[in-house]
């Protein structure tokens, strides 16, 4: 809560120089839209929902999709994104300071839940989250094919030289030739059970110590695209793979934790305000990897607007219009 606290006392110390605004608005946005394809509810309308998000880009564009699905629908909405801290976004919801936010089934599994051992189906693990996390009276809606977890990239011309696609094939080629073995990685994973230590075991390959090269996570990605390295640790949503022409291997023994995206509300919010599932549904079947590395990218690369980003997709896809 600190995090959302240090937020909330920089927005009064503003609001207090800005003639009377209250705590119970944020900074406003364009969210004057109207519905498409998505629903507009009747139990929605008027209603004050506040939405949330932690505090890197993919979390704010969903954010965004988020407030501007629920405004078409009819709703007052609220923008509290880009709050400091996975535990204090958690928190916000937990006490009711905001309504509803995107979180990662890996991330309420392990950091929330106390789980230590992952569940490699998406759906099981998803279910086991939600099943969970309704003891703590919240309630996840079905998640989104967007996966955000671990993954080996490359370069693409050197992917499609060596015809490695997958993590199998990376093990293969790096005991074949060890001298390919060339990881860009950040120390934490260096050292971390669900980072290189088992993935080497579990796929049955090895890395020479001398071939391992420390970056901090941003890095990663220029040193691929430089050939500092012949496989970095990178993040499979992140739209510098896009930018960087950087292909993501496929971990096709899913050694890797599960981190799909799921919006998620309180159990009794959800009892009063059913709708809110009727909207956000739609869009949780539309975001996958790609379509969030593109949005990504847009923000991170090309330095978009994170708002405008998330209007625009959702004006592409027909889910709302613009007056």
């Amino acid at each position: 809560m600190n995090g959302l606290r240090t937020r909330l006392a920089a927005l009064a110390a503003v609001c207090g120089l800005l003639a009377g605004c209250g705590l119970d608005s944020n900074i406003t946005l364009p969210l004057n839209v109207l519905p498409g394809s998505l629903p507009a509810p009747p139990d929605l309308a008027g209603v004050r929902i506040v939405v949330g998000s932690k505090d890197f880009t993919e979390q704010i564009v969903l954010g965004h999709i988020t407030e501007f699905a629920l405004a078409a629908a009819g709703a007052d909405v609220v923008d509290l994104t880009n709050i400091q801290g996975s535990n204090s976004a958690r928190q916000a919801l937990l006490t009711g300071d905001i309504d509803v936010q995107w979180e990662y089934t890996g991330t309420a599994w392990v950091s929330y839940l106390g789980q230590t051992e992952p569940i490699p189906d998406e759906r099981l693990q998803f279910e086991a989250v939600r099943e969970l996390d309704r003891a703590n009276g919240l309630e996840w809606l079905d998640f989104a094919p967007l996966n955000n977890t671990y993954a080996f990239g490359m370069r693409r011309e050197v992917a499609e030289r060596l015809g490695i696609t997958t993590i199998s094939q990376l093990a293969e080629a790096v005991t074949r030739d060890p001298a390919l073995g060339v990881f860009c990685v950040e120390t934490e994973f260096v050292s971390r059970d669900d980072g290189f230590p088992g993935v080497q075991q579990a796929y049955g390959f090895r890395a020479a110590p001398a071939n391992m090269k420390i970056f901090g996570a941003g890095a990663i990605y220029q040193a691929l695209a430089n050939g500092a390295c012949t496989f970095g640790e990178i993040t499979s949503t992140d739209g510098r793979t896009l930018a960087l022409d950087l292909t993501v291997l496929v971990d096709d023994r899913k050694f890797f934790p599960q981190y799909n995206a799921a919006p998620v509300v309180r159990t009794d919010f959800l009892a009063a305000h059913p709708g809110v599932r009727d909207v956000l549904a739609p869009l949780a079947e539309r975001l996958d990897n790609g379509t969030m590395q593109r949005l990504s990218a847009q923000v991170d690369v090309y330095g978009a607007d994170p708002v405008e980003v998330a209007r625009d997709w959702l004006v592409r896809e027909g889910f709302i219009r613009l007056p």
